[in-house]
């Protein structure tokens, strides 16, 4: 019983707050924690970024290795995603394979960054139809105070943005891979931006309090284009709970101002 009182009493607290526009940490509902990024912290990664996002605590490592394509795209490069839930980052975390929440993570961070191609996976092929550059982005969360989607996001993109990769020759049909090292092949840059309903009401940058007691969630990635307009590239829904019409067009107009705030923190890769 206590179990089903203790959510109930957080959540009619925070709704009660949100009708003058407090949230219980002291922001408002379109406030995001502080951001702080560092990158190249990993010295045997070919790029790496830690982000904090309020109390939320993640890492990224980036590794580039020599394999075979995909036969449906044989003269591109590939790119693949992982997030680890580190035990000590949560009492809720358990050590083994990643369960549904780390495999949900890695794939809205790998839909972001691919959807918006930051990635030029056509120049990681290295021998047409037979050898390509993988990219191996793997996320780490060490701590978690909630909204794991933005700080995992920012975290994988600011390790890409600032990442070399090496450089590979060919002869004939071998590949050797020299000491030296070339900038990543990038494009359009994009930005995810979480937000979580309680109520009628839209919050974004959840914290953990917050995720636990709200209807859903809703994370939306924008990329900035060669003009510098900002358009949706992927979108994801989590939890039970529905948004109106009116819910969705105002969570994205939300997400398209905070995503241009939060890219300003972005290394300089990115501006």
């Amino acid at each position: 019983m206590t179990n089903q009182i203790i959510p109930s009493v957080k959540r009619k607290q925070i709704i009660e707050l949100a009708e003058s526009g407090k949230r219980t940490d002291g922001r408002s509902l379109t406030d995001m924690r502080p951001v702080e990024i560092q990158t190249n912290v990993i010295e045997k990664a070919e790029g790496s970024a830690t982000v904090r996002l309020g109390d939320t605590y993640v890492i990224a490592g980036v590794k580039f290795a020599i394999g075979d394509p995909f036969p449906d795209i044989p003269n591109d490069g590939v790119m693949s995603v992982s997030a680890e839930f580190v035990p000590l980052a949560s009492s809720e975390f358990e050590t083994g394979p990643p369960d549904e929440n780390a495999i949900e993570l890695a794939r809205v961070v790998d839909r972001g960054l691919r959807e918006s191609k930051l990635l030029d996976t056509s120049k990681l092929c290295i021998i047409p139809g037979k050898k390509v550059w993988i990219a191996w982005v793997d996320i780490f969360i060490l701590d978690h105070r909630g909204n794991l989607m933005d700080a995992a996001a920012l975290a994988g993109l600011s390790a890409l943005l600032t990442s070399k990769m090496p450089k590979a020759e060919v002869s004939g049909e071998e590949v050797k891979v020299t000491e030296e090292f070339v900038p990543v092949p990038l494009r359009a840059i994009p930005v995810n931006v979480t937000m979580a309903k309680i109520g009628d009401k839209l919050f974004v940058d959840p914290s953990l309090e917050e995720e636990e007691v709200m209807d859903c969630r809703l994370s939306v990635a924008f990329a900035e284009d060669d003009q510098k307009q900002e358009k949706i590239c992927a979108m994801q829904k989590g939890g039970s709970g529905t948004l109106t019409p009116e819910e969705l067009l105002r969570a994205v107009e939300i997400a398209k101002v905070k995503s241009q705030e939060l890219r300003k923190h972005l290394p300089s890769g990115g501006k």
